[in-house]
């Protein structure tokens, strides 16, 4: 039994160096578990303003859910994470600082992972290859294989994974589909997501960053780079630099694009992408676009992506007027917008040609409270973002990323030729205003990075003869930290 046991952890776990623990029960069997005393065990992973400030109150107050752990490299916060349990839900929860150390404890079920990204694969595998349960934020992953390889580890392990896309606990949005597959406002023409969200620099220092000793600087990077950082903030910064970012169009856009792909019924890339943008006005440590368009060239009807970073126009650049984003008819913030030959859509309501209301959707769940119950029933089928989902909309916002990433600064009589291919003529109009929008601003058009269109593969998750955009589909990872590729 000693050598089986061995054994099992060699074939599972490989390099990770953890333990097996859990249950190592199937969801089904599992089900039955829990509703023996019908309590869910709980670790919380990543505990910054999404892991401290949402999942320990969302999950602490489900009834029959004990937080019976927390675990983030930064001593700080874990301290003040535990804390919070014990005086918000009279439990003090074990402190653990290595997530691989935590994988070695037999008295938690399930985790949920509000990393950033770049640590949300190997947590999410490594809990379904010791028997647990996961939700987990979004986007999905860093890299498109590793998001492949997390889907792959949910079914070889039978796990119920649930992605943090809350929207789809918004049923509204599945009525409103539903609506516009009746035909009440005729044919899709295409859907616009947008984001205005207000962004300052991250600085650019002359001298490192001094890491605070409460801080494991090379566990909490992981398997991006562990070199000295020139930003003005070590932590939720770290979005805004390739290395372990991806910038709004998938940190954000994730939520719109997976709007857009549910209403439109898509499941896989699109037949092609390209990108736009630029990080203008900032001369800091970051390096992804604060202004950024993207097409999405579906043959049935494409998606399109807008970012606002900065404000609206030259006037507003001051410290008091900076939050004064560009609206998108008339609306602030972020939201998908469905154009259709009758009439359009705005976030879950319907609109005539004329923009007279006609209809409002409503409905809405417990996104976390929708995890514990599918944990109880044993089905993922009854997640409402179940890993799948979020793994091809956090694809479809890689891909657009990646065209920008392959790009170069080009004149704006390169970028209006190579809009023009394809006569997307909502992609033109798009074009139109980010150069009117960037004149407005002072900032030349003319030193925005020009990404080329990607050719898609949906099938194999990557893009058609490009060796180098895929490069950034495989991904990069430090020695110790490799992503295990799991057959399934």
């Amino acid at each position: 039994m000693t050598k089986r046991r061995d054994f099992i952890k060699k074939s599972l776990l490989g390099s990770a160096g953890i333990a097996i623990g859990g249950t190592g029960f199937s969801s089904k069997s599992y089900a039955s578990i829990i509703g023996a005393n019908n309590e869910v065990r709980l670790a919380v992973v990543g505990l910054g303003v999404r892991g401290t400030g949402s999942h320990i109150p969302s999950f602490g107050r489900l009834p029959g859910v004990k937080i019976v752990a927390v675990c983030d490299p930064d001593r700080e916060r874990l301290s003040a994470a535990a804390q919070k349990v014990a005086t918000s839900f009279n439990n003090k929860p074990e402190e653990v600082v290595d997530v691989r150390k935590l994988m070695e404890r037999k008295d938690f079920d399930a985790i949920s992972v509000a990393t950033m990204q770049y640590w949300h694969s190997l947590p999410t595998i490594w809990a379904c290859q010791t028997g647990r349960h996961v939700y987990v934020e979004k986007p999905l992953a860093h890299f498109i294989w590793e998001s492949r390889q997390m889907v792959n580890a949910a079914r070889k392990y039978d796990r119920i994974v649930q992605v943090g896309t809350q929207n789809r606990s918004i049923k509204a949005y599945d009525e409103l589909a539903q609506w516009l597959k009746e035909g009440h406002l005729g044919k899709i023409l295409y859907a616009t997501c947008f984001c205005s969200k207000p962004r300052q620099s991250i600085g650019k220092r002359t001298e490192p960053l001094p890491i605070p000793k409460t801080l494991d600087y090379d566990l909490w990077s992981g398997y991006a780079s562990n070199g000295p950082i020139y930003r003005d903030r070590i932590q939720y910064d770290c979005s805004f630099t390739w290395d372990k970012g991806d910038g709004e169009s998938v940190n954000q856009g994730v939520h719109e694009v997976d709007i857009a792909r549910w209403i439109l019924g898509y499941t896989g890339l699109p037949r092609r992408t390209m990108s736009i943008g630029g990080r203008f006005l900032f001369n800091d440590a970051g390096d992804v676009p604060n202004t950024q368009i993207i097409c999405y060239d579906y043959p049935e009807a494409p998606i399109l992506y807008v970012v606002y970073n900065l404000p609206k126009s030259k006037e507003y650049l001051t410290p008091e007027k900076w939050n004064t984003q560009p609206d998108f008819r008339g609306e602030n913030g972020v939201g998908v917008c469905v154009q259709c030959e009758g009439g359009y859509t705005m976030r879950t309501e319907a609109f005539d040609l004329e923009g007279n209301k006609i209809r409002s959707f409503s409905g809405r769940e417990d996104h976390f409270a929708n995890f514990i119950e599918a944990l109880r029933s044993g089905n993922r089928e009854d997640l409402n973002s179940e890993i799948i989902e979020g793994h091809r909309s956090t694809n479809i916002c890689h891909v657009g990323n990646i065209s920008y990433r392959m790009g170069t600064t080009a004149s704006v009589s390169d970028q209006r030729r190579q809009v023009a291919d394809g006569d997307i003529i909502a992609w033109q109009e798009m074009y139109n205003t980010y150069i009117k929008y960037l004149n407005g601003l002072g900032v030349d058009p003319n030193t925005s990075t020009l990404g080329p269109w990607l050719e898609c593969d949906s099938e194999r998750e990557c893009i058609r003869n490009n060796p180098k955009a895929n490069e950034m589909v495989r991904g990069f990872y430090r020695k110790g930290y490799e992503i295990p590729e799991i057959a399934w």
